[in-house]
């Protein structure tokens, strides 16, 4: 491993930089790629085959492409640590190679006219079959000159059946794994490089820290009811062993509190501030289900709450604000399986924060057909240069969040949604219906801007859905709405956890990114 990354080594002074010096590889190492859209000194990508135990790189200054006409210059590299193979944030300022880096494609490849593909780049030519989300098919490396410690190569695709003219890297600049540009990594990445750190920690997660497996410990020895201390509050909880949603293994009480208290972290900052509407199942989701709004006065007195000075008689008069992650322990605890905060703040309930897209399937629509709807959206809010963000719904559908400066009102929200979903519903006008009533509405899908208004809400980020198995509502970066194996309910509160230690949170791009709604013409 020494040798293999010698020149990596040689290249950085780690008494000052500390960048990773690389694990040992893998004994059971695969065939891996990734291809890393790369804004240093200068906009380049850099190649990546995973090729004994190391990553074997090319910086491509144009990027690879799909075109069978075009060549490529691809300056070979130093063989980079397998630590690199997902790296997606901030490499600091004035550390080697500073910037900002998404991951651009990745996958699986296999050497073609070699089983030594090691040799193969020694010799100076390689010939790989690429299965990634963006590069299929055969690309070739040929060396073509070297001058000192520099060699270029010629990079190029073969005219295959996945060749395609005239396609350009730039044509599709968002990350496979997040969605995210580089801009989008630059203004707020999910992740930073750490060159200080050792490799297998080199790319340092943003998220808020995890819950102590202690206090989950401490849940779990508890009988049927008890007081837990969690997130420094304590309360108590009851009936831990009940069955709240019905699975192999059903999910108990317990198992649903456990949840919360480890995804309430990366909540909070999505209903901070903002009155909480609760859909409650004490019974479990085999029981009925009501909405719960009013804050109840035996609530601790340390829960957030908001005095809604607009409330008619028979009204909510105070609603629960989730201001910490506690609050939310609360909520599930109460029996709130699910948690629907305001577009708004508490300081200006009429002023939303987000204008909402919601795809709302119809009885005959399929989910091919709802992602053809979301694309669509993401396509028309990309031309228009607006941040935002889908989520899979947990049941069926899609929702899209844009962030919103002050100032906008329900009625300018509601307007703009409009105005951009009849546009994209233009575009298949046979899957979209504009009627109210289900009915009326003869199967086909409603994208209804009518949940921007005040106290009309969506499921919040992260928050179980009331069906068997604990579906959840997940966050999903842009590039995600092509990926084969994506379902609105894919993911559940025994299945999640692991991918955002392993992708982040992809609404985190949303927070502090409020902007102006551009003309729609």
């Amino acid at each position: 491993m020494g040798d293999q990354l010698a020149t990596y080594r040689r290249k950085r002074d780690f008494t000052r930089t500390s960048e990773p010096a690389g694990a040992p590889p893998s004994p059971d190492g695969g065939a891996r790629f990734v291809v890393q859209r790369h804004r240093a000194s200068r906009l380049h990508y850099d190649l990546r085959f995973e090729i004994d135990g190391v990553l074997v790189s090319w910086a491509v200054p144009k990027g690879p492409t799909l075109d069978p006409g075009a060549r490529r210059l691809a300056v070979h590299v130093e063989d980079h640590p397998i630590e690199y193979l997902h790296f997606e944030g901030v490499i600091p300022a004035g550390e080697y190679g500073g910037g900002d880096v998404i991951v651009w494609d990745t996958g699986t490849w296999e050497p073609v006219k070699t089983d030594d593909p090691g040799a193969a780049v020694r010799d100076g030519e390689l010939h790989a079959e690429m299965h990634g989300q963006k590069l299929r098919g055969r690309l070739v490396l040929v060396r073509t000159g070297a001058a000192g410690d520099r060699e270029d190569w010629m990079l190029l695709h073969k005219r295959d059946e996945r060749a395609v003219d005239g396609w350009d890297p730039e044509d599709h600049p968002r990350s496979v794994l997040s969605g995210r540009t580089n801009d989008d990594v630059a203004a707020d990445p999910d992740r930073r490089w750490r060159s200080d750190a050792p490799a297998a920690d080199a790319a340092e997660t943003l998220l808020p820290e995890p819950l102590p497996d202690a206090a989950v410990d401490e849940l779990a020895s508890l009988g049927k009811q008890g007081t837990w201390e969690v997130f420094g509050r304590r309360l108590k909880v009851t009936n831990l062993d009940k069955v709240l949603f019905p699975g192999d293994p059903p999910v108990t009480k317990r198992e649903l509190l456990a949840y919360t208290a480890r995804i309430a972290p990366v909540v909070t900052p999505y209903v901070r501030g903002r009155a909480l509407n609760l859909h409650r199942y004490p019974d479990g989701v085999g029981g009925s289900g009501f909405w719960h709004k009013q804050r109840p006065d035996h609530a601790p007195d340390w829960l957030g709450a908001w005095d809604n000075p607009d409330a008619d008689p028979g009204e909510t008069t105070t609603y629960v604000v989730a201001d910490e992650p506690a609050a939310l322990v609360w909520a599930a605890n109460f029996g709130a399986l699910e948690w629907h905060p305001w577009t708004s703040r508490v300081e200006a309930p009429h002023e939303p924060t987000y204008a909402l897209v919601d795809i709302d399937p119809g009885e005959h629509t399929t989910w091919e057909e709802v992602l053809a709807l979301a694309r669509l959206h993401r396509t028309a809010l990309d031309h228009l240069g607006v941040t935002a963000r889908a989520k899979v719904t947990g049941r069926r559908g899609v929702q899209i969040w844009i962030p919103v400066v002050a100032g906008y009102t329900f009625d300018d929200t509601r307007a703009w949604v409009e105005r951009l979903s009849r546009t994209v519903g233009k575009v298949l006008p046979d899957l979209v219906s504009w009627k109210w009533e289900v009915k009326a509405r003869r199967g086909r899908a409603r994208l209804d801007y009518t949940q921007n208004a005040i106290n009309k809400t969506l499921v919040a980020p992260y928050s179980p859905r009331p069906a068997a198995g604990a579906p959840v509502s997940v966050p999903i970066g842009w590039g995600e709405l092509d990926d084969p194996d994506l379902r609105p309910d894919r993911w559940t509160i025994r299945s999640v956890l692991d991918r955002l230690a392993e992708r982040g949170d992809p609404f985190q791009a949303l927070l502090g990114a409020a902007q102006e709604l551009p003309e729609i013409s």
